[in-house]
């Protein structure tokens, strides 16, 4: 039995998530069904994570066992040919049978990305916003959630979670022009919807709707009520693994 990763890419916006759901259409059962019908045989995957509904992936790992014989190049050409034009396989290769797309993963990384304009090119993948923002004092914020370990605050409510415990990385506001901005944020593990909350909460503080030492109580209070709202979906990247 050998063992492969998929290297993979995809727009949300078609999907309800990442994981296979019932009824619903999903990235994972979609690259499932096209893995069956080139082996003939029945195969499951197993991402690195998940990602919500509306949410796109820059870098997505997958992996799968088989007892055939693959060509991985050509598989990948092949997996490209049959599924959808919002998902793209970048490469498959063999890995030892000790690698797990989920439990090896040492890092992820997500972008958030906001524009302070109009733009009709932007819309789809960026949040418009034309609230006059204090990225200063964001950034600020951003390297606050560098001092803890604990971000039940940024929780989905009701999440069936063992621990909030997340080693965050790296946390800040990048500018890419004028007004296009990204939030990057890197961690070796993320809790359901964490992301977007924290990125909704940092907003508060650049609209100065909470003080710097107001977002500190936020995280030491670990309640999800107390902080901001969670940003929509279409927006949310996620943009590289490291193993």
């Amino acid at each position: 039995m050998q063992r492969y990763f998929i290297y993979l890419s995809y727009d949300g916006t078609a999907y309800h998530g990442w994981q296979v759901q019932p009824h619903c259409n999903s990235v994972q059962s979609e690259l499932q069904k096209g893995l069956s019908m080139l082996l003939r045989k029945e195969t499951e995957v197993t991402g690195a994570g998940r990602t919500d509904t509306g949410v796109h992936a820059r870098m997505m790992v997958a992996h799968f066992d088989t007892d055939a014989d693959l060509d991985a190049p050509q598989l990948a050409y092949r997996l490209n040919r049959i599924l959808p034009r919002d998902i793209s396989v970048a490469r498959v290769e063999a890995v030892s049978s000790e690698m797990h797309a989920r439990f090896s993963a040492t890092s992820r990384t997500y972008h958030y990305y906001i524009y302070t304009g109009k733009n009709p090119f932007l819309r789809h993948y960026s949040w418009e916003t034309h609230y006059a923002l204090d990225f200063a004092a964001m950034n600020e914020a951003a390297g606050i959630l560098l001092e803890y370990d604990d971000f039940g605050a940024f929780c989905k409510s009701h999440s069936d979670v063992k621990t909030t415990l997340c080693h965050v990385t790296e946390a800040r506001w990048v500018q890419t022009s004028g007004d296009t901005w990204y939030f990057v944020i890197s961690a070796n593990r993320f809790l359901r919807n964490m992301v977007r909350a924290v990125v909704g909460t940092l907003i508060d503080v650049g609209r100065h709707r909470i003080s710097l030492a107001e977002f500190r109580q936020v995280i030491e209070g670990k309640k999800r009520t107390e902080a901001g709202e969670s940003m929509p979906a279409h927006a949310l990247f996620l943009e590289d693994i490291k193993y």
